[in-house]
């Protein structure tokens, strides 16, 4: 593949990564261990990411369970969870510390579902940068002795690229809207 196009794919396929990393930590009523990663607790003076001071288990559908490694952290592990967005109220019985999800209601669902559309909107919008800023290039090229037809050739393949990565937002929006429906 040609060079020129392949440093736009690559932005592109970042785009789609992030998008997806950012709809893992949306919760759809289960149980989903991904929603504590951008948590930390301060561990001996520095932020920790809670994976790295603890076993994080699902023992069921709408429970998630924290056992830290050293019971000192219990307490700023419920800061954490308390001073996030989550919405969830922890409780410990000085060991674990759970987390119950209730079940979301037709209105909350609705809202999350809004709220993945517009992440994906976003995700679109720095998809069609990315070709414009490559559009931007290839026509600079021209000033470099490239052929017109070379020019177009490139913007059609990278106009191609955007279509498809559009697509793919789509779909990876959709599954998660029918997630977060399904009850």
């Amino acid at each position: 593949m040609d060079e020129r196009i392949q440093k736009y794919e690559d932005k592109m396929k970042k785009t789609i990564n992030s998008l997806e990393s950012e709809l893992m930590t949306i919760r759809a009523g289960r149980a989903n261990p991904h929603i504590l990663d951008k948590l930390t607790v301060d561990y001996y003076g520095t932020p920790t990411p809670f994976q790295q001071v603890a076993n994080i288990t699902v023992p069921e559908a709408r429970m998630i369970q924290i056992q830290p490694w050293e019971s000192s952290l219990i307490k700023g592990i419920e800061k954490a969870i308390l001073a996030s967005d989550l919405g969830l109220n922890p409780s410990n019985d000085g060991k674990i510390i759970r987390l119950v999800f209730p079940e979301l209601t037709e209105e909350r669902r609705k809202e999350l579902v809004k709220d993945v559309k517009k992440k994906g909107e976003a995700a679109k919008v720095a998809i069609r940068n990315i070709r414009r800023d490559a559009n931007d290039t290839f026509k600079k090229l021209a000033k470099q002795d490239v052929s017109e037809d070379e020019i177009k050739d490139l913007e059609q393949k990278i106009q191609k690229n955007t279509d498809k990565y559009i697509k793919d937002i789509e779909g990876i929006v959709d599954v998660k809207a029918k997630e977060i429906l399904t009850v």
